[in-house]
């Protein structure tokens, strides 16, 4: 709410300087859905991730209703009339965060399920993954090669996100005895913090920075906190993860992945080597979690990502006249 307010002034005069057609809002910027509303525009929800699409408050119906309180209040500060738009919201989730004309979602029902609710609008596109420059400062030459028969270590990412640095110092850590002691794996880490101090094991390289789809595309698996990009470019290339969500919507997305078989859920706070080690052999020597992360990787590739973005945004205009 705070931050709808800080952004309604200068979004509105964004849209009367620029005149769009169309607006694209951001789910958790709901003043960008004001202001479509009341500029009569059509206008899409980009949903970045799918935590909210299946209501993660429907267990808690008192905190869910107040949320929806807070969305409606703003609406009727806002101007807002009652239309049939705000009719339609009410019938679907009775909130700002979901657009009456289309809402895309960055993931398939491959692994965050369908959405009754949602039907008519949702769209689920996969998420959006085009090439990214290359690090040639990467130590490639560390890593075991694909397909050699001298080396046949197997190949595991791991890894916390940059907003995740400080709080997942001792996690890292972790990760990197649990492959130190697994001398058939070969680790990766990715420390932007430079959290793990003094010196790892042989087969434990450790970097402040990592170019994740290179080096998704040769991983066997990966290790994370759940965040929405690294579990989808992890899924993407077949990759099954061991999952320790640390917050926000970290702990729905870790729960999809274990629910559509792709990976393994560990609490971050009990995550020492010996739990994350337990679950890296099961994702690893169990071949239905490679079946399952593949599964959901070509439906990823079937939604057409950023393309089929675009196209729904494209009909979304030519149906608005």
């Amino acid at each position: 709410m705070p931050l709808a307010e800080a952004m309604m002034a200068g979004v509105a005069g964004a849209v009367e300087a620029f005149g769009p057609d169309v607006m694209l809002v951001d789910q958790q910027a709901v003043a960008g859905a004001v202001v479509a509303m009341r500029s009569g525009l059509p206008w899409a929800t980009s949903a970045t991730t799918a935590a909210e699409l299946g209501n993660p408050l429907a267990a808690m119906p008192k905190v869910d209703a107040w949320v929806r309180e807070l969305l409606l209040d703003l609406e009727v500060r806002s101007g807002l009339p009652t239309t049939a738009a705000s009719a339609r919201y009410q019938s679907t989730y009775g909130d700002l965060r979901f657009s009456p004309h289309l809402v895309l979602a960055y993931s398939t029902a491959a692994l965050s399920g369908d959405v009754p609710a949602l039907s008519e609008t949702l769209r689920y596109v996969g998420p959006s993954i085009a090439a990214r420059p290359t690090d040639p400062t990467f130590p490639w030459d560390r890593l075991p090669l694909p397909n050699d028969d001298d080396d046949r270590r197997r190949l595991v990412f791991a890894g916390v996100g940059t907003a995740n640095a400080d709080a997942g110092a001792a996690f890292l850590a972790a990760c990197a005895d649990a492959i130190g002691d697994r001398p058939h794996l070969f680790g990766v880490i990715a420390d932007p913090g430079g959290a793990i101090g003094g010196t790892t094991a042989d087969n434990v390289l450790v970097v402040p920075h990592v170019p994740q789809l290179d080096l998704l595309r040769r991983a066997d698996a990966a290790i994370c906190h759940a965040g929405q990009n690294t579990v989808c470019e992890a899924l993407y290339h077949g990759v099954p993860l061991v999952v320790a969500p640390i917050r926000d919507d970290q702990p729905v997305v870790a729960q999809q992945v274990a629910a559509a078989g792709a990976g393994i859920r560990i609490r971050f706070a009990h995550a020492n080597p010996a739990v994350i080690g337990k679950a890296l052999d099961q994702v690893l020597d169990d071949p239905a979690y490679g079946a399952a992360a593949r599964r959901i990787g070509d439906s990823f590739r079937a939604a057409g990502g950023a393309q089929a973005a675009a196209e729904h945004l494209e009909s979304l205009l030519v149906a608005a006249g």
